[in-house]
């Protein structure tokens, strides 16, 4: 939300002194995302940024016409059916996509890098969230041919199922879990500590390092909610949405997190702390 205000800015607004921010999180929760979609739908408001898992913004953008949306997408929004082109997106939507299912390639090049033993991923997957898991489950299975790794993966929607999954993940002798969802990333505390409890590497995303998972690639997602804050502006000024391009990512970062390799008993290579965007001490 720091990124989103200072797209804002950039533009001339805000918060409390020319444009009023009503906040809602859905707290990974698809239903209560709907649900206030619907209700800043009623109270006809003059913009409605959404973020967070596919499925949900999907929901928010078919749920109105007319009210202008800007979202946030990890996948494809072409193919998802958010706007008919990126460069022309038509209708009342467009956004920012952080292209983040495509990016599992080079995430796990990045652990054979940091985890040379490693020979078997548990992916999980969130099945509320069905478009985003299948494209993480099929780049992850492309990319793991091509590296010698085997791709296990789990299904996983619930806290209890986290935490069933690192179970499992353990009985079938994973090397490292890879998680990489909105969902994942409300549950980010949960992951990181239990990657510490039963020694297992975690990885995904760059903004879940700091809550003590091993390490991270991906998109910058403050810089992203710059944009999107941005083109919130610019439409509060009278542009319209359907002649706004979908933004993709002009930064991607590299986190890892040395507190949680050495808790790990991993040497982190000099070479790789050399090319990290940050590396957490």
């Amino acid at each position: 939300m720091d990124g989103f205000r200072r797209g804002l800015a950039e533009v001339g607004f805000a918060d409390g002194r020319n444009v009023t921010i009503d906040y809602r999180w859905a707290d990974g929760s698809i239903e209560r995302m709907r649900e206030s979609a619907a209700d800043l739908i009623r109270r006809k408001v003059a913009v409605i940024l959404a973020g967070g898992s596919n499925t949900g913004v999907r929901d928010v953008v078919a749920a109105t016409k007319t009210i202008p949306i800007v979202f946030t997408s990890a996948v494809d929004p072409v193919a998802t059916g958010l706007v008919a082109s990126l460069n022309r997106p038509g209708g009342n939507a467009t956004g920012v996509t952080f292209i983040g299912s495509e990016l599992v390639g080079k995430q796990l090049e990045l652990l054979r890098e940091l985890v040379p033993n490693a020979t078997r991923v548990a992916a999980l997957a969130n099945q509320n969230n069905p478009v985003m898991a299948q494209d993480v489950i099929r780049n992850a299975q492309t990319a793991a041919r091509r590296l010698g790794l085997d791709i296990i993966v789990i299904h996983a929607s619930t806290e209890s199922e986290i935490d069933a999954a690192f179970t499992h993940a353990v009985e079938q002798q994973a090397s490292a879990l890879f998680a990489d969802d909105a969902y994942f990333t409300s549950r980010r505390d949960q992951i990181a500590a239990l990657g510490l409890r039963h020694r297992l590497p975690t990885f995904g995303v760059p903004q879940n390092v700091t809550a003590g998972m091993l390490m991270g690639y991906g998109a910058n997602i403050p810089d992203s909610y710059r944009q999107a804050g941005a083109y919130v502006g610019r439409i509060l000024k009278g542009e319209k949405p359907a002649d706004l391009p979908v933004q993709q990512p002009t930064k991607f970062s590299l986190v890892i997190n040395r507190k949680t390799a050495k808790a790990l008993g991993i040497d982190v290579p000099l070479v790789l702390q050399q090319r990290a965007d940050e590396v957490i001490e």
